[in-house]
């Protein structure tokens, strides 16, 4: 194992330190794994995270027109509901607090026992539960549809919405319509490994790439040969458009890349994505490209498509201003 760590049972540790050492609108709250904004805003709170090894996710995305806080749990872990509880403390300002979290059983649990903790002490919270990977079911008998990259999206038009003072409740019907307008497609051409097990955690042959495989490493639908970015644009774009449609209409893109992607090649599959939307009549009215959502050093890369109906393109649009994402002044 090659990673540039100090002690494989620190690594998250040291990350939030070092986020906090280089960002100083930023607040590091240690033993609780938590980045907040330094100075509270007034307005409701938005917090999202979960476990760690998706950086940029979600300690990038604390600033203004985003989060006002990020817990992390441990790598590829869901954080507690303590550590959670201090993130929803430090984001309330006594207009309550909405929790944005990706759909996984260990999250979902330990968000609401944190949210009736803090319901508990007073506080008003709510939750919105992202799923927008296609490559999984969302049925009643199991968790269902995972979340993974088209989270993002979600925090910044929430995040719009929220520094622009709208309630708790506005918040929550902004976020389920994201939720439902969101979709994500992705692909992994290598493992990687979680630095306290020190070994990949599965095993990718050298010309073989696996078909919505999660950001944990969870199994996908196909594993195939190796092929190009084009053909690659199009089967991530079919499933998708096989769950939604999306023709005719306005979206946000990201194509984001897992970890270990260069920028060239997240181009050149966007290169084809514009092409295909294009023929399809589906304009877009804005395009993310870059390292969003990670899985450690995993090679491979997803595609999430947003319909815009005129709230949601005026709030991607709004300015915000953090570490991993910047629009605007």
């Amino acid at each position: 194992m090659k990673k540039i760590i100090n002690d494989p049972n620190q690594v998250v540790s040291e990350m939030l330190e070092g986020i906090a050492a280089v960002n100083p609108d930023v607040v590091y709250h240690p033993g609780f794994e938590v980045i907040s904004r330094r100075k509270k805003a007034d307005k409701v709170g938005l917090v999202s995270g979960g476990g760690s090894g998706h950086e940029p996710s979600f300690a990038g995305y604390v600033g203004p027109g985003m989060l006002d806080a990020a817990v992390s749990g441990n790598v590829f872990a869901s954080p507690s509901p303590e550590r959670i509880l201090t993130a929803i403390k430090e984001s309330d300002c006594g207009k309550g607090v909405l929790l944005l979290l990706m759909n996984y059983s260990g999250d979902v649990m330990n968000f609401e026992m944190a949210r009736d903790l803090a319901e508990c002490e007073g506080i008003s919270v709510e939750m919105a539960v992202v799923k927008d990977d296609v490559s999984t079911e969302d049925d009643d008998y199991s968790a269902g549809r995972r979340g993974i990259a088209g989270t993002v999206l979600v925090h910044k038009v929430v995040g719009a919405k929220a520094e622009q003072g709208a309630s708790l409740s506005e918040l929550v019907e902004t976020a389920q319509k994201a939720i439902k307008n969101v979709r994500t497609m992705g692909m992994a051409m290598s493992s990687c490994t979680l630095p306290a097990v020190g070994k990949p955690g599965f095993f990718l042959g050298e010309t073989e790439i696996e078909i919505g495989m999660g950001i944990h490493g969870e199994p996908g639908i196909l594993r195939t040969e190796v092929m190009t970015a084009n053909a690659l644009a199009h089967t991530l774009l079919e499933k998708i458009f096989a769950d939604q449609t999306y023709d005719g209409q306005e979206v946000a893109v990201m194509v984001n890349g897992l970890g270990a992607t260069p920028l060239m090649e997240l181009y050149i599959l966007a290169r084809e994505v514009n092409a295909i939307l294009l023929k399809k009549g589906i304009r877009v009215h804005r395009y993310f490209v870059g390292e969003y959502m990670t899985s450690l050093e995993m090679a491979g890369a997803s595609v999430s498509l947003m319909a815009l109906d005129e709230e949601l393109k005026t709030l991607i649009d709004v300015p915000c201003h953090t570490m991993a994402l910047k629009v605007g002044g």
